[in-house]
């Protein structure tokens, strides 16, 4: 008899393990500590690497009795599919990758690194839960590391940033309980399957044919919110900049990198495929809010002078793409949404370890006082051209084909409602983008040079840094040459996903 390895208990213990191991790594052994959870976050890493090539994912669907009494059933169970295969391979190797970066972190590292591997064992639970009551702890997971890893190793204004940060995203939290409660509870009420409530995926996933417009429609708006706010979109982005100016390189890394998807994730998991007329009704409102996330963004980079901060805005602008492909309601939408999600997590992991690398080897991230840094700093300049290029969709590279696929798909939406004039604003977007990264790169790796930079305590990245750097890169030049390997895993859930639950 064949023996089922439960490989994806292990890719949560081992980070978990990694995690309790280093926080007893106090006084001297803390210098080891970076040894430990890079030893933890690399095998994850390889783990989900063999995962990903997987020939049928559903193998490796796990189910663990956890609560079955006084009428609630709620289960350890853990899957992956075409959706979240992406994410938990890009949340492993992101980790791992952050860890390799931050080998010089002297900072009590033990602590650092145990942050670091505790929001890992938290997003990989979030991808990976098939039950929603594991799914909203994991989600809640994520929140406690990065409070304190913004509150501990931030900047000046750390404090306030991670005490908005947890104030927007825990409100937003319980918003999305409200809605998974009504999910779980009214599928237990139409199904009369015995229990109060079943919170697995697929118990309410059977019952959601039967869901009211009415009921759909309010929910949706519950989970949206919830959801909206991570990734995050405008009106509710405010948070966003702040933590990401505050917070240590690793910690913005994660965030943008693994924990904003989250949101787009949960939209794409919950709002798609279980609310589908509530997502027709919300339609015209979430393509709204996602043209004004991508112009908002867009506009509101050309205005900042503190290069983490113009990143951090992109995010708002590039998660906003990703809702619009999500907006669109189709197969091609939902497809290049997913795709997009993934580059832009490869991409900022590069964008921010530069930011860090800039504030840390050059003294300030403020771009009026940058200059010349392509003499001083050459294989930084080469690592901040690519991502820069990356990011404002350079044929080639994993950001184009994400971006095209979004307008490609909007644009069908567009003739389809005879509004093909909105496609203006895609446009407009894209110009946008390509005239802060040019303008920022101008300025600050071959304007010309200026006084307020210690040119004595200016360095070029380190080892461990320029190896992190650049296996990002080549995932980035891999995934932009040769995109249908990760379109082929996304299209074994997306393909005829719409079509499927639309009905």
């Amino acid at each position: 008899m064949e023996v089922q390895i439960p490989l994806l208990t292990i890719l949560l213990v081992l980070p978990f393990i990694g995690a309790i191991a280093t926080l007893f790594m106090g006084g001297e052994r803390a210098k080891s500590a970076k040894y430990v959870a890079g030893a933890f976050a690399g095998i994850t890493a390889l783990l989900s690497l063999l995962l990903f090539f997987a020939n049928d994912l559903s193998f490796y669907d796990e189910c663990y009795g956890w609560i079955d009494t006084a009428g609630l059933k709620m289960s350890f169970a853990l899957g992956v599919d075409g959706l979240s295969m992406l994410m938990v391979f890009l949340t492993s190797v992101t980790v791992f990758l952050v860890i390799l970066f931050s080998a010089a972190e002297k900072d009590r590292p033990n602590y650092f690194h145990t942050l670091i591997l505790a929001m890992e064992v938290g997003l990989l639970g979030v991808y990976m839960a098939q039950d929603y009551f594991l799914f909203y702890i994991m989600w809640e997971l994520t929140l406690v590391p990065m409070y304190f890893m913004i509150s501990w190793y931030g900047g000046p204004r750390r404090h306030y940033a991670a005490i908005k940060f947890f104030i927007y995203t825990h409100v937003a939290s319980l918003v999305m309980l409200i809605g998974i409660f009504a999910l779980a509870f009214n599928a237990a009420a139409i199904t009369g399957g015995g229990y109060l409530a079943d919170f697995s995926f697929a118990a309410v996933a059977a019952a959601s044919p039967l869901f009211g417009t009415t009921f759909q429609i309010l929910v949706f708006g519950l989970l949206f919110f919830g959801f909206a706010v991570k990734m995050p979109i405008v009106p509710f982005h405010t948070w966003l900049p702040d933590a990401h100016v505050e917070a240590p390189t690793g910690g913005s890394v994660i965030l943008a990198a693994v924990m904003l998807k989250m949101g787009s994730y949960g939209i794409i998991r919950v709002c798609l495929e279980v609310l589908p007329e509530g997502a027709v009704w919300w339609q015209p409102i979430v393509i709204l809010i996602a043209l004004l996330s991508i112009v908002y963004g867009a506009f509101a980079c050309i205005a900042q002078t503190d290069l983490k901060k113009m990143v951090a805005f992109s995010s708002i602008s590039h998660m906003g793409m990703v809702l619009l492909g999500i907006g669109c309601l189709s197969d091609a939408g939902v497809t290049f949404a997913i795709f997009q999600m993934f580059a832009h997590g490869l991409i900022t992991t590069v964008l921010f370890m530069v930011c860090g690398l800039t504030g840390h080897n050059a003294g300030t991230r403020e771009i009026p006082l940058l200059g010349g840094l392509a003499a001083k700093m050459p294989i930084y300049s080469a690592f901040m051209m690519f991502g820069f290029m990356a990011s404002l969709g350079l044929p080639g590279l994993v950001g184009f084909w994400g971006e095209f696929g979004v307008i490609f798909s909007f644009y069908e939406y567009t003739v389809s409602i005879d509004m093909i004039w909105l496609i203006i604003f895609c446009l407009l977007s894209l110009l946008l983008t390509s005239g802060y990264y040019i303008w920022a790169m101008q300025r600050t790796l071959f304007g010309k040079e200026t006084d307020k930079i210690d040119v004595a305590h200016v360095h070029d990245v380190s080892l461990s840094e320029g190896l992190a750097l650049g296996v990002v890169c080549a995932l980035i030049a891999l995934f932009g040459l040769w995109p249908d390997l990760a379109l082929g895993v996304i299209q074994t859930f997306s393909q005829g996903f719409i079509s499927g639950v639309m009905i």
